[in-house]
């Protein structure tokens, strides 16, 4: 893992995302999340969307392939830096490859690559995903230093038939080793439980061989943007300088205060979790305030 970073330094992003105009997600909750953690961050935008696609029809795509690489050359003419390139819903072959070229411009030996492999959910790929996709993701996934797939997107980057949880632990554990030979430093497995009572994300150190839990009480439901909640505060609790356990158990608690909060006020599931209200509480965890 890569010297931690203290709270006195200054700390910069890339986040390579699709933006979701309404619905809390991807770009929507990363920049103000990451913010919040007091972390700068400048995008890289994979489409425009004026909603996530989950549970709403008649949205508009825009897509933006052609925009990727000359914003990361502007950046790079810049002599800008950064301490993670952070990866989202890329949602074409063609923007991966795009993204290894981003990849070569903008990192260096010290910036950590962070990949959620976004592309699938409950047995299933995404809508605009089609399965030759899921080879150029395998092959990106190599080049990262952390990786955050769920369940799902576990097994299909491993090839492996689908199956629904609870799960033993030791199928979780035989899916972090094999995805551990990818050749990350931490493999971060999102949506596992063991029993039908409890939910959360397992952490693989690669080099140590341990394993990492980090669970919470289930609350019933789909929550769109979860994920993007997810990956968002992990990072940017190890981007100020917390161990994986302290990061992975504040990532899993911030977002079940966020399902919590939109559940109790009764919203509208499809737009996204009430991270908001959750906001001053994260800075006080994470030692900004």
């Amino acid at each position: 893992m890569r010297k931690a970073i203290t709270k006195e330094q200054h700390r910069r992003v890339a986040a390579i995302h699709d933006i979701s105009c309404v619905g809390r997600c991807s770009l929507t909750a990363v920049l103000p999340l990451l913010s919040a953690a007091g972390i700068e961050t400048d995008v890289i935008p994979t489409a425009v969307l004026s909603t996530h696609t989950g549970g709403f029809s008649g949205y508009t795509y825009r897509d933006l392939t052609e925009d990727m690489l000359p914003i990361a050359e502007h950046w790079s003419s810049l002599g800008l830096t950064f301490d993670a390139i952070y990866t989202g819903y890329i949602g074409t072959p063609e923007q991966l490859t795009i993204l290894n070229q981003i990849v070569c411009l903008l990192k260096k030996e010290r910036t950590l690559l962070f990949v959620d492999p976004v592309m699938a959910d409950n047995g299933t790929l995404y809508k605009c995903i089609q399965p030759e996709y899921v080879e150029e993701m395998r092959k990106f996934c190599r080049k990262a230093d952390i990786i955050t797939p769920n369940m799902t997107e576990a097994m299909f980057l491993l090839g492996m038939e689908y199956s629904e949880g609870p799960y033993q632990e030791k199928l979780v554990r035989e899916i972090l080793r094999r995805l551990a030979e990818f050749g990350n430093d931490y493999v971060i497995l999102t949506g596992v439980s063991y029993d039908n009572d409890r939910l959360g994300a397992v952490a693989y150190d690669c080099a140590a061989d341990r394993y990492i839990h980090a669970f919470s009480s289930v609350v019933n439901g789909t929550f769109h943007g979860a994920g993007d909640v997810f990956a968002s505060i992990l990072l940017g609790a190890l981007l100020n300088g917390k161990r994986v356990e302290q990061a992975l158990k504040t990532a899993v608690d911030f977002t079940v205060s966020c399902i919590v909060s939109t559940k109790k006020e009764g919203a509208d599931l499809r737009y996204g979790l009430n991270f908001e209200q959750n906001i001053p509480r994260l800075i006080k965890n994470l030692g900004l305030d």
